[in-house]
């Protein structure tokens, strides 16, 4: 696997130039301009709206996530910290280089980096969508209700539409509609996109 390319983010030109030489000679990764990064450690004070802006305003690629080192409080919604690329959450009493490396590898490999405290409001905030926002409509997270995830779980088994209306306990009618509804909603050109998707989303 490559190594990621790296690049960093402060107001304060000391703490851009302290970031940097933290990362500067890591074998772990390689420095690059934010438009060319893979990762990018952006330090704030706070972590709040502002901060969200900041982070939509950098020109960093679509594919990119962020490291934010912060100084202080956490006052922002932490599903949408990770709406906007946030992937990884280091007080800076704590971005020792050690540290700062391990987040930065850790985001770069598609995984997460945050401390208790926000993974908690993290958890605390999904818990509270899928009870108030989704369940009541039917749904999952994943934006399909249970029995669409069913049915396509069977398609991937290799099943044909009427072997599931079978399984289900469902005319091959209603497994159709359910089938050509989730093409529609989620813009897939045929069965095989779907079980795709699927797989991809994690959710079969």
């Amino acid at each position: 696997m490559s190594k990621p390319r790296v690049a960093v983010h402060a107001a304060d030109p000391i703490t851009q130039v302290g970031l940097a030489s933290c990362l500067e000679r890591r074998p772990h990764i390689v420095p690059a301009a934010i438009e060319e990064a893979d990762a990018v450690v952006v330090a704030v004070e706070t972590a709040d709206a502002a901060t969200l802006d900041v982070l939509r305003g950098l020109p960093a690629p679509e594919r990119a996530r962020f490291v934010l080192v912060v100084g202080g409080g956490w006052y922002v919604d932490p599903t949408a910290a990770v709406e906007c690329g946030v992937r990884a959450v280091l007080w800076r009493a704590e971005a020792n280089p050690t540290a700062l490396v391990r987040a930065v590898v850790s985001v770069a490999n598609g995984q997460a980096w945050l401390p208790p405290t926000v993974q908690g409001r993290l958890l605390d905030q999904i818990e509270h969508v899928q009870r108030e926002v989704l369940r009541p409509r039917g749904l999952t997270p994943s934006g399909l209700t249970s029995r669409e995830i069913d049915v396509l779980r069977l398609v991937s088994e290799g099943m044909d539409l009427s072997e599931i209306a079978v399984r289900m306990s469902y005319s091959e009618r209603t497994i159709k509609k359910i089938v050509s509804s989730v093409m529609g909603r989620l813009g897939l050109r045929n069965r095989v996109h779907a079980v795709s998707y699927a797989i991809r989303a994690g959710l079969i």
